[in-house]
């Protein structure tokens, strides 16, 4: 017999119940809910007005604006500095001090599975990022072998959250080191979710974070950086937030798209020198500070005044952006204007006094 037969309709509940003298359920109950396989937990079904009167704990971030509890994948182009970006941020958290230039972040115990690096280049790396006048964190914990997910690792991970003082984040770098082995191209999708939907469940149940990191491919989309990461759409549908690291002829970019994080499309900076990354701003507004730089160096230089083709041509950039800044900039004086449609730098007084008796020279088109 079906298994799903002993379970009734509403309607031939009450009508049992009339034929016994029970009362008639009230209007609003539901039907009883049948479990999808025999013997199977029965879904709990709550009302919209249930979840209403519900009051959840906010979004804990463990790097605010950037890395919020649950299951981030973090993706960019190999030797771009992915490592760099979440060792530093590692350290951060297990010291309860700053990173990208000034996010102060929540002390808490931290994992970091170095999955491409030995106890040698993790040192060297480690000491780079600290320097020589701090002392290194107990809270950091690393290891550079771990087991697959399908081999032990995920079980691994769960034991260590359950150990720690203060579990707070878990760093895997990188995917390909962790995820299970598979020879089966026909369900890719399903294969990529799997990878990053055990540790989500992990990030979910105990309110950690997870960095997931991974690699972009070759080539990808020139207008969306999230079209670029290697793989199927199962890693990204899985994942809580994905952040693109990317650089162009602009710089370099952090975006970052997910289901609890506001929008993220930050301008970064990698310095050599402490090998740390630092937050510069909001991209439209570090690449318009560009682009003014470079035509106010480019009038500098200049031997005449510009007009914004000329500009243009000097600068690399599109006419039309151009346009508009010399606009706002001449009003800001920041420019000044020999004539209409001729730009002067400031500093170039020598210009600006020729400019007053001489007749200014058409510029060959």
């Amino acid at each position: 017999m079906d298994h799903h037969s002993e379970y009734l309709d509403l309607n031939t509940i009450r009508a049992r119940r009339r034929a016994n003298g029970d009362a008639p359920p009230p209007f609003d109950e539901p039907p009883p809910i049948k479990p999808g396989k025999k013997g199977g937990q029965k879904p709990t079904i709550r009302s919209a007005r249930e979840l209403r009167r519900r009051e959840f704990e906010p979004i804990r971030y463990v790097v605010p604006g950037y890395i919020a509890e649950g299951c981030t994948l973090l993706a960019g182009r190999p030797k771009l500095g992915k490592s760099w970006l979440v060792l530093e941020m590692g350290l951060a958290v297990a010291m309860g001090e700053a990173c990208l230039g000034g996010i102060e972040c929540t002390q808490g115990d931290v994992l970091y599975l170095a999955l491409e690096d030995n106890e040698r280049r993790l040192q060297s790396r480690i000491d780079k990022v600290l320097g020589p006048l701090h002392e290194w964190p107990e809270s950091f914990h690393y290891e550079t072998e771990w087991p697959r997910a399908n081999e032990g690792g995920l079980d691994a991970i769960r034991d260590w959250i359950t150990s720690a003082q203060n579990p707070r984040l878990v760093i895997v770098d990188v995917l390909a080191m962790f995820r299970p082995t598979s020879g089966n191209r026909d369900n890719m999708y399903e294969t990529d979710y799997s990878a990053i939907k055990g540790l989500q469940a992990l990030a979910s149940k105990f309110g950690i974070a997870i960095i997931v990191v991974h690699h972009t491919r070759k080539g990808g989309s020139d207008v969306d950086p999230f079209e670029k990461v290697s793989g199927t759409l199962g890693l990204t549908g899985a994942a809580d937030t994905t952040i693109v690291l990317d650089r162009d002829g602009n710089g370099a970019t952090i975006y970052g798209r997910g289901r609890d994080i506001e929008e993220i499309e930050s301008a970064v900076e990698f310095n050599k020198g402490d090998c740390r990354w630092f937050v510069l701003g909001a991209v439209a507004e570090v690449r318009r500070t560009d682009e003014r730089s470079a035509i106010l160096e480019a009038l500098k230089e200049a031997d005449e005044p510009m007009g914004p083709r000329e500009i243009a041509i000097a600068t690399e950039t599109d006419r039309n952006n151009i346009d508009q800044l010399l606009y706002k900039m001449a009003k800001a004086g920041e420019v000044l204007k020999a004539k209409r449609g001729w730009y002067i730098h400031p500093s170039r007084t020598d210009l600006i006094e020729a400019q007053t008796s001489t007749p200014i020279r058409t510029i060959r088109k």
